[in-house]
């Protein structure tokens, strides 16, 4: 039977930790998926992945326990589609403003009568060789993922909240920050409150709310503040850390080596 352990986890109030792919690579997903991760991410909205690599990154996955997601790039029925033939588990939609564009994003990731997915055997559901089950289960199964990002999402958080389907209001703090003008500052009052606005709209509305995290102590404190769906990081910036860090190291003895011999 398919079924899909992050949205149970997440009806059950519990928290999942995942990780965010902006890098193109199937070995990427490959190794990140032996650490235990409720859930991957694959970004196709800021990075250039798309097509057969992104087929073949949701492949890496197949078989670890970890549940495929992938962002798509638009609110756009076809992009949703594809993502999910080629065997994502559910969506993340950025730039969800209003309640019908939360409505537009679950029609789009449901099968008839409650959405509009388009009905074919694809590699989601091995080709059509376990369709039956596949559609069954699908609606009750599939994860929805809308982004707040804008100061209109905000107005209209506690609608959004509102729609059947919708699993996750997550929040992308650069892109919310930035949009509020007060890029990266989250400690700012105005920031702070916005993210309890969110909390709030998901919690009277019993469903979850999510964050991307730079670090595993910031996860940690978003988790404790009430948030559900935490990404732990991005590939691109675990990378980023651990060279800036490896690196420096190495510059700065070499520094301190040649001072001394002077």
């Amino acid at each position: 039977m398919f079924s899909n352990p992050v949205k149970h986890r997440l009806a059950q109030g519990l928290p999942t930790i995942g990780h965010w792919i902006s890098l193109a690579s199937p070995s990427i997903v490959e190794m990140l998926a032996s650490f235990g991760l409720d859930w991957i991410l694959l970004d196709t909205e800021h990075s250039p992945a798309e097509g057969e690599t992104v087929e073949n990154m949701l492949r890496a996955l197949k078989g670890t326990g970890v549940v495929p997601l992938v962002r798509v790039a638009s609110n756009d029925p076809a992009l949703i589609k594809k993502a999910l033939d080629r065997g994502a588990y559910g969506i993340v939609v950025p730039l969800v403003n209003t309640l019908e564009q939360a409505q537009e994003a679950v029609a789009a990731a449901m099968y008839p009568p409650e959405g509009i997915r388009g009905v074919a055997g694809t590699r989601a559901s091995l080709y059509g060789l376990e369709f039956q089950d596949y559609f069954a289960q699908w609606n009750k199964e599939v994860l929805v993922v809308c982004q707040v990002e804008t100061a209109e999402a905000l107005e209209n958080v506690d609608l959004m909240a509102t729609v059947p389907g919708v699993d996750v209001l997550f929040v992308g703090p650069n892109d919310l920050s930035a949009n509020l003008n007060m890029f990266r500052r989250f400690d700012h009052p105005e920031f702070r409150a916005a993210l309890q606005r969110v909390l709030s709209a998901a919690q009277r509305n019993g469903i979850a709310t999510g964050y991307l995290a730079s670090t595993a102590e910031e996860a940690l404190e978003r988790i404790d503040q009430g948030f559900r769906f935490v990404s732990v990081a991005s590939d691109a910036r675990l990378l980023a850390a651990a060279a800036s860090a490896s690196f420096g190291k190495v510059k700065t003895a070499i520094a301190e080596r040649a001072q001394a011999a002077r």
